[in-house]
């Protein structure tokens, strides 16, 4: 009985172990059938499962405005890597720098959470709600929608915001700073953003995290068994 006790304890290590080490893989092919070509630096996967989600929003009864944010985690911090689309026109609205929370690493985040407390960023799918003028200026709440991965952020405090530690020029040193879990943009680009995203715009912050791939009801399934291999 113990041998078949560590036999078993000794397997469930086994998949343990290979769910950790699995990874995505870049989507095969040059585009999506019946999605248009993803902006500019945006990893399909991202554009992908954006589209996904925003699908996946309209279909649980709310009635988000034409706007889809895209925020791709799988990039560093000195890229451009929040995109606004039009979903309707595919128009492509803005595409600027994106601080990430300090608990999620330096220049690459690797690290994500749903906890209080952990200085870290969240991935999902979000709704932005209404503006409002706090300790960093105007700011723009955002609820998470997905239990368990995002859900917290409204009481967490997670808003999109300006900074002064993210702009052109500290991406061009590759200095950005991070936050403490909020998605904050170059101070000059807040307003435009927080008044063109105010009131039911759909965020959705991707990265390749298997958890978030495993548990997340806002990807679309019919890709992620062809992204997801061990190395």
């Amino acid at each position: 009985m113990l041998r078949l006790r560590r036999l078993v304890s000794h397997l469930a290590l086994f998949v343990l172990a290979a769910t950790a080490c699995a990874r995505p893989r870049p989507l095969n092919g040059p585009e999506v059938v019946g999605l248009p070509r993803a902006p500019e630096g945006m990893s399909k996967e991202a554009w992908v499962h954006a589209h996904a989600a925003y699908g996946r929003v309209r279909s649980e009864g709310y009635e988000p405005r034409s706007l889809l944010v895209v925020i791709d985690y799988s990039l560093p911090s000195n890229n451009r890597r929040l995109w606004v689309v039009n979903v309707g026109t595919n128009e492509l609205l803005a595409n600027d720098y994106v601080a990430h929370g300090s608990g999620s690493g330096g220049t690459w985040p690797t690290v994500f959470s749903n906890r209080t407390g952990s200085l870290q960023s969240s991935l999902g799918t979000f709704l932005t709600g209404n503006p409002f003028v706090g300790v960093r200026g105007l700011s723009l709440r955002l609820k998470g929608l997905e239990s368990g991965i995002n859900d917290r952020a409204w009481s967490r405090g997670i808003v999109l915001h300006g900074s002064p530690n993210v702009s052109e020029a500290r991406a061009a040193l590759g200095r950005v700073g991070r936050t403490e879990g909020c998605p904050a943009v170059p101070r000059e680009s807040a307003r435009k953003l927080v008044r063109l995203l105010e009131g039911g715009a759909v965020v959705f912050a991707w990265y390749p995290d298997t958890r978030f791939l495993a548990r997340s009801e806002y990807l679309d399934r019919t890709v992620l068994p062809t992204v997801l291999e061990s190395p």
